[in-house]
């Protein structure tokens, strides 16, 4: 299936690009995101287990457990703070 995955603030600068269409057998957005990271060091050392990502399925805020599904719209980014 395709998805498109959409990356903010320090993610996407660590990557190098602000979104991507990407083919994907992930069933899960943990399992996408297992994907990802192993594609290379900027997408591991970024998307690591333990690191504050924050995780979007179709807009709408999700945990990895999220069911994915053909034309999804994935987003990562790091967790926002204010004041």
């Amino acid at each position: 299936m395709k998805v498109t995955v959409k990356y903010f603030a320090g993610i996407r600068e660590a990557i190098g690009v602000a979104s991507e269409v990407r083919d994907t057998s992930a069933a899960t957005l943990a399992q996408l995101r297992d994907e990802l990271m192993a594609q290379g060091d900027a997408y591991a050392d970024s998307l690591a287990r333990g690191k504050a990502v924050r995780l979007a399925l179709n807009q709408v805020m999700a945990d990895e457990s999220a069911a994915l599904t053909d034309g999804a719209e994935v987003a990562f980014f790091p967790p926002v703070t204010g004041g």
